[in-house]
């Protein structure tokens, strides 16, 4: 399955958008294994740095691209599909379009990745008169 942003986008929930982008992932599974050193060279090309600004702006720097979920810190761009290393090699074109990309933060991508919906963020627990709970 190719995701798009155009598909995300018709999504409303953070948690549909979630669930449209998780991939249920291993911790401890290799990516790269030893040529994660092309990896890096790409997230420090210029390229990339100027599509990573263009997609932040797109997105307003919100949890994948929803108003109201503002990144403060640890702000990533996802790949919406796994990205290969004959994909860096062959400069496929995808890689670089915003179409199959969307801004995360840092917990939201490893709840992507791992497939633990328990790292997304959740609204804060509304207080009630007479609540003895501290939360």
């Amino acid at each position: 399955m190719i995701r798009t942003y155009s598909d995300l986008s018709k999504l409303k929930t953070l948690e549909d958008r979630y669930k449209y982008l998780a991939l249920h992932g291993q911790v401890g599974e290799a990516t790269f294994g030893f040529d994660r050193y092309m990896n890096q060279e790409f997230y420090r090309s210029r390229e990339w740095r100027r599509v990573r600004d263009d997609v932040i702006l797109r997105d307003n720097g919100c949890d994948l691209g929803i108003e109201g979920h503002d990144i403060h810190r640890g702000l990533y761009i996802h790949h919406m599909n796994s990205m290969t290393l004959a994909d860096i090699r062959n400069r496929n074109e995808s890689i670089l379009d915003p179409e199959f990309l969307i801004t995360v933060r840092l917990m939201t991508h490893n709840a992507i990745h791992y497939g633990d919906e328990r790292l997304l963020p959740r609204p804060p627990v509304e207080r009630r008169p007479g609540d003895t709970k501290l939360w």
